[in-house]
């Protein structure tokens, strides 16, 4: 573990730094924007690969075992006096070394913040797409692709915003269309009722096939809890001094945000299952077609939230690249270099978008492989290795047991610098 001592100093509060000035209620909203989003239309989905009592302990599962190990990124935030871990990777540095530490934790944050952007992206387009279609049924139809273009494109504008702190007129947005489309989503199935058939035994398969379905609806499910990825920069927004640390009110905003989160999943997915059972669609409110009016305001509603979650992830990227390009490469900071990369980086996300707009196994894909270690199992690690609590405690016992259960997989990349102080 690095001695303080030795931890990089950087500017605070009161000079030429980024201000911290974010309250408890600006980190309900961030978190909400940053959860609920494109994985709370695809749990209907995962419900029918799962099933009624497989699927409903798994949401409750995952609800909880997800607010407890955001509660210890929260508490290691500034576990070390004078200190703060603004960032995943300067925890897993000050927990597992310089090199270790970010070698394990940078790949996991990147999969998580890259596989979000990439997803919202296919989501935003998809619901522009139905939203159209709705509006004006008599018009032209257009490919699928160019309305992931024309989403796109307006994260080209949205990018240019400087800092976390620049989003919040649209995070908040976003988070009240969140809790907007959910409720029209699980009220619109439950106003229609079961469709006609309706099953709710699993699919034919192999067994094979039936393992893939369920792991993949997993994977579904540990994407609609991904707020861990962002949650040490939203926490670096919110003021903190010796005598009111940061830690009481960002745990305020994300309970409420987690009782918000609780409104929009559950009764979705429920409903969304009950409705349309084994053959519900990827993407529920795709499946809805009335009322048209109301179908084409709740995919707008989406179309709004994924602009504002697309930003929410993509910031702490746009940091990165920005301070790489700075210090390693020399390059002079100003418009022009916030221009280039982050232009760059938007036309990435648009062009994966459009090559691989497969909706639901991208949520399976990046929830198993990225989002299950940054959410479940490594902020159980960094509390294990920094607060080193005693053999056989509850505290031991939780966190070992939460590790086991989720064990994923880690991969490699290279360390970078921390932010410390207040």
């Amino acid at each position: 573990m690095v001695s303080p001592s030795v931890l990089p100093k950087v500017v605070d509060d009161a000079g030429e730094g980024t201000p911290r000035r974010a309250k408890w209620w600006y980190v309900t909203f961030h978190n909400v924007t940053a959860m609920v989003g494109a994985g709370v239309l695809s749990l209907p989905y995962a419900m029918a690969h799962l099933g009624w009592g497989p699927g409903t302990a798994a949401l409750v599962a995952s609800w909880g075992m997800t607010l407890y190990t955001l509660r210890l990124l929260i508490e290691l935030h500034e576990c070390v006096p004078g200190v703060r871990f603004d960032r995943y990777r300067d925890l897993g540095a000050h927990a597992l070394g310089p090199r270790l530490g970010p070698w394990l934790v940078v790949p996991q944050q990147l999969i998580v913040q890259l596989g979000c952007d990439m997803v919202y992206m296919v989501t935003g387009g998809k619901c522009l797409q139905k939203f159209a279609e709705s509006a004006c049924s008599s018009c032209a139809p257009l490919h699928q692709s160019y309305w992931i273009c024309i989403f796109g494109s307006s994260q080209f504008l949205l990018s240019q915003l400087p800092s976390l702190d620049s989003i919040t007129a649209v995070s908040l947005a976003a988070a009240v269309m969140s809790f907007s489309y959910s409720t029209i989503s699980w009220a619109a199935c439950v106003a229609r009722g079961p469709a006609g058939g309706v099953s709710y035994a699993y699919k034919e398969g192999t067994a094979a096939d039936s393992v893939f379905r369920v792991c993949s609806a997993l994977g579904q499910v540990a994407f609609a809890y991904a707020g861990h990825g962002v949650v040490l920069e939203i926490q670096a927004t919110i003021p903190s001094t010796p005598t009111k640390p940061s830690r009481g009110a960002m745990w305020k905003g994300t309970v409420a945000a987690y009782l918000v989160t609780a409104l929009c999943y559950f009764p979705v997915a429920l409903a969304g299952y009950w409705a349309f059972g084994r053959d519900v669609s990827d993407n529920v409110l795709v499946a809805l077609r009335r009322p048209p009016w109301l179908v084409a305001a709740a995919n707008m509603m989406v179309v709004v939230h994924v602009l504002g979650s697309y930003q929410v992830y993509a910031m702490p990227i746009f940091e990165n690249l920005e301070t790489i390009l700075i210090t390693r490469l020399r390059v002079p900071p100003g418009a022009l270099l916030r221009l280039v990369a982050r232009s760059a980086y938007v036309a990435f996300t648009l062009f994966v978008a459009v090559t691989f707009p497969f909706f639901g196994d991208l949520l399976g894909f990046f929830g198993g492989f990225g989002f299950t270690p940054t959410s479940y199992f490594l902020p159980c690690i960094l509390w294990l290795k920094i607060k080193k609590p005693p053999r056989f405690s509850a505290s031991w016992f939780a966190n070992w047991v939460n590790k086991d259960t989720n064990f994923g997989t880690l991969t490699w990349s290279k360390p970078d610098r921390m932010h410390v102080n207040y």
